[in-house]
């Protein structure tokens, strides 16, 4: 799943136009067409893109630190905005060329076309959802924690077995949701919400226990919007990763997988990650 806080300016981004060949995204699709051309330029991707000129970006809206900054994609700050530009430049775009559009989270991985050009959303990449659409190679390895009150028992008992006793919820449609049925396995039923902060506000009023999501996101709601809860444990990775979301068999999948790779080579994701995401990852580790 999803989303969280920040950090100051954007690192410098990989110069250069990446050259390109045919590329697979693990665990996702593999392309062709004009992006397994040898140039993955500006000019040779045009024919692919959803208005030429521009490189089309969906996200949801409101966005969250630390993917965004104050709710504006566009500044560039925040570890996917950042990513995007950085993607975006790679493959010829002026910052100016990028447009920003809204594409509601649970409505990105739905089959049918696409008006943007790739979705990024903290949107995990699952065999289910690439039989509808297709995806990046990885831009962000993910792992889930826990967020309850303060006060709650499961704050101090969280044994896998004690994990089954309590009420969770979680946002439709999200990989968050799926660890908790899947993982954690609880006696009850998690309560599924529409949005995030319908699931925050479940905890805020006592109907759930704790939910799960992103251990970044985790620990912006825990520190900076909801008073008196905590993030109690992260669990172990199980192969999470987030993938740049594309209308199926989109061939501008193999150029960004090669801008993904360069950026991943020269250190730029790295470093955008220790800007922006490092400081949350220090956190106990619990088993589901």
């Amino acid at each position: 799943m999803r989303r969280i806080l920040s950090a100051v300016a954007v690192v410098a981004l990989g110069a250069g136009i990446a050259a390109c060949g045919s590329s697979a995204a693990p665990g996702g699709t593999s392309s062709s067409g004009s992006g397994s051309a040898a140039n993955c330029s500006s000019e040779s991707i045009q024919k692919d893109l959803y208005q030429k000129g521009a490189l089309t970006v969906a996200t949801d809206n409101p966005v969250y630190p630390p993917w965004f900054e104050n709710n504006v994609p566009t500044n560039g700050k925040g570890y996917e905005s950042a990513v995007t530009y950085a993607i975006a430049k790679r493959l010829g775009f002026a910052k100016a060329q990028v447009q920003w559009v809204h594409e509601p989270f649970d409505a990105s991985y739905a089959p049918g076309p696409k008006k943007f050009d790739f979705d990024i959303n903290e949107i995990s990449y699952t065999p289910q959802r690439a039989t509808a659409v297709s995806f990046s190679a990885s831009y962000y390895d993910v792992s889930q924690s826990l967020v309850a009150l303060k006060n709650s028992p499961i704050t101090t008992r969280h044994t896998p077995a004690e994990l089954k006793t309590y009420v969770y919820g979680d946002q439709v449609g999200t990989t968050s949701l799926s660890f908790i049925t899947s993982q954690i396995q609880p006696t009850a039923q998690p309560k599924v919400f529409q949005t995030l902060n319908d699931v925050k506000s479940a905890l805020q009023t006592r109907q759930i226990a704790a939910f799960v999501t992103d251990t970044p996101t985790a620990q912006y709601i825990s520190s900076s919007q909801i008073p008196g809860s905590v993030m109690v444990a992260q669990f172990p990775s199980t192969g999470e990763h987030y993938g740049l979301l594309f209308g199926l068999g989109d061939p501008l999948v193999s150029c960004v997988n090669k801008a993904i790779a360069a950026l991943k080579a020269n250190g730029t994701l790295q470093a955008l990650q220790k800007q922006y995401l490092q400081i949350y990852l220090s956190v106990p580790t619990v088993k589901p």
